[in-house]
């Protein structure tokens, strides 16, 4: 399953360098990894109901093309790979011209929200990734 955001660069995102704050891709991830869960019919609340929350534990981000304000960005999520209780997802950022900005592997760990500790990936989250 692939999924996309769109996203327009706010003035509050720029930083001295005129360009988007490292930090801000990071929140354009996080928000298109929420919009992946949604389309999978994965909320909160549904991974909440089967025992489970997501953890992300590992993020490998490529800076690859500084980004302006007022730029239209398209924030791709896919699925990569899935282990017993690990899963990495596979993001890009993508400019108006198709030109990839940033791209990342996040890697995120299923949880027992009572234990804290790591629990198997649930079916309906693991299905995902034989889609």
């Amino acid at each position: 399953m692939k999924t996309e955001l769109k996203l327009i660069v706010r003035p509050t995102e720029i930083d001295v360098n005129g360009h988007v704050n490292n930090a801000k891709y990071l929140e354009y991830l996080e928000w298109a990894r929420d919009e992946w869960y949604e389309a999978g019919e994965l909320s909160y609340k549904t991974l909440l109901e089967l025992g489970c929350q997501t953890v992300t534990v590992n993020i490998n981000i490529n800076y690859r093309k500084e980004c302006l304000q007022g730029q239209l960005l398209t924030v791709t999520t896919e699925q990569d790979s899935a282990r017993n209780s690990s899963y990495v997802l596979r993001q890009t950022i993508l400019n108006e011209a198709q030109e990839i900005c940033a791209d990342a592997l996040i890697t995120s760990v299923t949880i027992d929200p009572s234990t804290r500790k790591s629990r198997p990936i649930p079916e309906q989250l693991r299905n995902l990734f034989s889609s």
